[in-house]
Order: C-alpha cells, then structure tokens, then sequence
C-alpha cells in the first residue's frame, strides 16, 4: 500500500470521526432542549390549569356569597316587613286600646257631676225662729245638670277678712250634690245666744265664694243680722233639719 493511498484513508476516517463526533453534538443539544421542553410546558400547563381552577372557585365563591348575601336580605327584609307589620299592628292595637280607654274614662268623667259655680245655684239667706239666732242658707240648683256644692259655704259678713269657722260635727260622709231644681242646706250661727260674743257688728251683705271663683251675692234679710266672735257655719247638707242642728 502506497502513502497516498494512507494518508486519504487516514483522512477519510478523521473526516468520519469528526462527522460522527459532529452528530452526536446535535443529537445531545436537541435530546436537552427536548428534555427542557417537556420540563418547561409541565409547569406552564399546572399553572394554566391553577388560574382556571382559581376562577372557578372566585365564581362559585361570589355566586354562593350572591346566593347568600341574597338571602339573608331577603330574610332580613321579610323579617322586616314582618316587624314592621308587628309593630303596625301592635300600634294599632294599642292606639285602639288607648282610645277605648280614654273613650271609657271620658264617658266616666262626663258621668260625674261637676262643682257648683255661682252660676249654677242661687243662695237664700233666712232667719229662722229656733235655734236662736241662726240663719238657714239654702243653695238651689237652678243649672240644667247635677252639680256638687263646696265642703261648707265660706260665708263673708260685711267686710269681714276672714270666713268663720266650721262646725266639724256637721260633716257628712261625702260632698253634697244638687240636682236641677234641688237645694242644699248649711245653717249659721250668728251670735252667742248668752251675750258671750265679742267684736259683735251688724251688717246687711253676705257673699260666698266658689271653688271656680264666681262669688254669689247673697240677700240679708231686711235691717241685716247682728254677728260676733261666736259666728260659725255647718257644713251643707241634703237636709235642712241637719243643717239646723248646731
């Protein structure tokens, strides 16, 4: 074998090796970036797949919290409207209870007689014959409704500043009430049958205040009464020999 006929063989293998060496370079560069490949798109698809798991639970999440949220207020409203109806009508039900009591207690209170005025009764003064030295006042209802004399008439002789005192003995169990056309009595004694009196003047005017503040005006008899420190009122009575006893 010639050296020309070596050398291109040598050649020839050199070029085979380095061709073959050649490829396998390749061969591993593309078997790496094959491997990468699957590596990377593993996690690119978990991740696809994550975000899209993710928004499936936000929308069921908000859809369950829409479906909750919705129900509680409608549970809230129907438990207000149901409130609001309670109370409307416990309202009602007790603004018809108020008025039917106040309509109740109105009808009692209209029921009841009120206090005598001075324009309701008409007071007579007269001297009677026994007991000595008393004046019989007779209050007669002269209104067209039942009406209640005061405790005792707070009689004013003259210009006395003061009325005269009350007999106690003579009070009766309750206020006295006239009827129209009806009359109460209280009796008065003027003076000490004894002469046991002081201060003892006469005089021709006689008025008796009532609760209201009307005044009655009362007519004496003619030439007037004589009173002293002994001057003292019953209270008023329904009846006349009551009225006389003190």
């Amino acid at each position: 074998m010639s050296a020309r006929t070596t050398r291109t063989r040598l050649f020839a293998a050199t070029t085979v090796a380095l061709a073959a060496l050649a490829l396998t370079a390749c061969e591993g560069d593309g078997s790496d970036t094959g491997a990468s490949s699957p590596s990377s798109a593993a996690p690119a698809g978990q991740q696809s797949e994550q975000p899209t798991g993710g928004k499936e639970s936000a929308g069921d999440t908000e859809a369950d919290g829409t479906k909750e949220t919705n129900g509680s207020a409608g549970s809230a409203a129907s438990s207000g409207s149901a409130g609001s109806a309670g109370a409307s009508d416990s309202g009602t039900a007790g603004t018809a209870g108020s008025s039917g009591t106040s309509g109740g207690t109105g009808g009692e209170d209209s029921a009841l007689p009120g206090k005598c005025s001075a324009a309701d009764v008409e007071i007579t003064a007269t001297e009677v014959p026994r007991p000595l030295n008393h004046l019989l006042l007779t209050a007669t209802n002269t209104g067209s409704k039942t009406c209640m004399l005061p405790q005792y008439p707070a009689a004013r002789f003259g210009e006395a500043q003061s009325v005269p005192p009350v007999a106690e003995s003579t009070k009766p169990q309750s206020l006295t009430g006239v009827q129209p056309g009806e009359a109460g009595y209280a009796g008065v004694l003027l003076s000490a049958g004894d002469g046991s009196g002081e201060n003892g003047y006469r005089t021709d005017t006689l008025t008796i205040p009532f609760e209201d503040g009307s005044i009655a005006t009362v007519a004496l008899p003619s030439g007037g009464v004589y009173v002293d420190t002994a001057l003292t009122v019953t209270y008023w009575q329904t009846d006349m020999d009551a009225a006389l006893s003190h």
